[in-house]
């Protein structure tokens, strides 16, 4: 197995903060396409190999995701915040990143909404902009400008709903949290680097799936788990981040 141990961050003892490795520090390095911080279970696998099988416009969408599109609804502020959010959220925390804010901020920029929403809540577009100006304030001025504990601890508020004062004093945190993970869990999902990650086989039109048996293998699929340990289970036993 092939590991990133140049430095000494994967020794629990050796850890700055005493926290546990990440547990995507034992996963291979991604040797065939990319994965978000080119660690992944499928390191010989890319999705992208299989673009030629799909029409035209399947391929032009995929391929377009590769590169992000400009920030044109959020303010550089907002996007700021609301960057390091998402980032932390998914614990994107090196590079390669998928663009998870620009995707999202396009969405906002087109109103491309999903058709609902609470009735105690604004519109996504306004839901968002809120969001960056709750986590500032609860921040005491500047999310992005906090460690990555105090960080995570805001987080972790927001996920329970226990955000109060300000903004959130009219935003209810645990709706807010619920819209904007569903555009940040959506971004991140349609992107390549993530299908790579997971081993998942991409679009299969025009060619289609063909094998309906749960252990079959699909002609092209390519993805070969390198690393055993259930994830779940792995992500539970290092505790919190």
């Amino acid at each position: 197995m092939e590991g990133h141990f140049r430095s000494a961050g994967h020794l629990p003892k050796q850890r700055e903060d005493g926290r546990p490795a990440s547990p995507r520090d034992d996963l291979p390095r991604q040797r065939r396409g990319s994965t978000p911080q080119d660690h992944g279970r499928y390191p010989d696998y890319d999705v992208l190999e299989e673009a030629r099988h799909w029409d035209p416009v399947t391929r032009s969408t995929v391929v377009s995701r590769l590169q992000a599109p400009p920030l044109r609804f959020l303010a550089p502020e907002q996007a700021r915040t609301l960057s390091m959010f998402c980032d932390d959220v998914l614990a994107q925390d090196d590079e390669p990143r998928v663009p998870v804010l620009a995707m999202v901020d396009e969405r906002l920029h087109e109103r491309r909404f999903d058709g609902y929403r609470y009735a105690d809540m604004p519109e996504d577009d306004e839901t968002w902009v809120r969001v960056a100006r709750g986590l500032d304030e609860v921040a005491g001025g500047d999310y992005a400008a906090l460690g990555e504990q105090e960080r995570i601890a805001i987080i972790t508020a927001f996920a329970a709903g226990e955000l109060s004062g300000g903004v959130w004093d009219e935003l209810p945190p645990s709706r807010a949290w619920s819209v904007v993970m569903r555009y940040v869990l959506a971004a991140f999902y349609a992107h390549p680097w993530a299908w790579n990650e997971i081993g998942f086989g991409g679009p299969r039109y025009p060619r289609g799936y063909m094998r309906l048996q749960p252990d079959a293998v699909e002609p092209g699929a390519g993805a070969v788990e390198a690393f055993s340990r259930d994830p779940v289970r792995d992500t539970a036993d290092a505790g919190p981040r």
